[in-house]
């Protein structure tokens, strides 16, 4: 789905991980099992993380050097390609202080009709005053079931731009924790999804203050048609002593037929009494107003559909830093919208 210029690529399948090309003094390779930020974050206290953790075998480590920016992303591609198999995959992410890059991972299959199983784990760690951009999107066939545990550590001054797409897969569940663990840390995060058929989406995210004068924005935004079904649950959980925060989350669906269903459960636990924390949920239809404006204009119903569903998403596409990332996604969800 993306096509991209890089620094550095790296193709997983259920045979292994080719790595081609990294820039120097930066560490694009294999994952050592015995590296000490290993399991730091993603461990094995739910099912699905302790299946990971029990069966991985091909992982791999992004470790950028202190200071180090670089102007190119880092991509990465775990395609599945084995009917009836299995694929689990694990993803270290390192940035010292004071480094600024991209990091963007894609996964695929590689038919449509591909029946699998996806598990995956990533951790990702910003040491004081770096910034790291991590790009999730998530394409793959309506046969794969697909569970990953995300779960990034942002310290001191530090900055995570973080980007997920769910687009594929017949179910799949996706956890997204931020711990917000040094003062002046920020995580913003942005989602869009689409889902047809009898697709169901799951997502469950934590957004978690543990130092004061920390701020962390969510904004996810769906749409779905058929009898797809959606569920997203959001925590922002302000701990004690974490004054100072500034904490948003907002999960909006748009229904594109009577069939379809989303729930959006968020929520707030505050443990400080100086902070700013909000949060917003709807899910609705597509507004008639809207429809009978565009028709009279002479679009047909499909036409005008689409153009209501392009304008949903705009606000969230609007908020991904990286330019073909934007597009990627926008042909993506442009893609599910069905022709005039």
């Amino acid at each position: 789905m993306l096509d991209l210029d890089v620094a550095g690529v790296a193709r997983v399948g259920e045979s292994g991980i080719e790595i081609e090309g990294a820039p120097d003094g930066v560490r694009f390779e294999p994952l050592p099992e015995d590296h000490e930020l290993l399991y730091s974050l993603v461990g094995w206290d739910e099912k699905f993380a302790a299946h990971n953790a029990a069966l991985w075998k091909h992982g791999l480590l992004v470790h950028v050097p202190r200071g180090v920016v670089l102007e190119q992303p880092l991509y990465v591609r775990i395609a599945n390609a084995v009917e009836g198999g299995s694929l689990f995959w694990r993803l270290l992410i390192v940035a010292e202080p004071e480094s600024r890059f991209s990091v963007i991972e894609e996964y695929a299959s590689a038919t449509p009709e591909l029946s699998s199983y996806s598990n995956a784990a990533v951790e990702i760690v910003v040491q004081q005053a770096a910034k790291v951009e991590y790009v999730s999107v998530q394409n793959l066939s309506r046969g794969t079931y697909h569970f990953a545990s995300h779960h990034a550590r942002v310290e001191r001054d530090a900055e995570l731009d973080w980007v997920a797409g769910g687009f594929g897969s017949a179910k799949g569940k996706v956890r997204i924790q931020n711990d917000l663990a040094g003062p002046g840390a920020t995580s913003r995060v942005t989602g869009a999804y689409f889902v047809d058929g009898t697709q169901h989406l799951d997502y469950d995210t934590f957004q978690e203050h543990m130092a004061p004068s920390t701020t962390s924005d969510f904004a996810f935004k769906g749409a779905l048609r058929d009898t797809a079904r959606a569920v997203w649950r959001g925590m922002i959980r302000v701990e004690e002593g974490a004054q100072k925060t500034n904490a948003y989350q907002e999960n909006r669906n748009l229904l594109l037929s009577k069939t379809a269903h989303a729930d959006s459960i968020p929520g707030l636990e505050i443990l400080a009494n100086d902070v700013r924390c909000t949060h917003g949920a709807t899910l609705g239809q597509v507004d008639r107003e809207q429809l009978f404006y565009l028709m009279t204009r002479g679009l047909s119903r499909a036409e005008a559909e689409r153009l209501i569903v392009r304008g949903f998403f705009q606000d969230v596409l609007d908020r991904v830093e990286l330019q073909p990332v934007r597009d990627a996604l926008a042909e993506a969800l442009e893609a599910r919208i069905p022709q005039a």
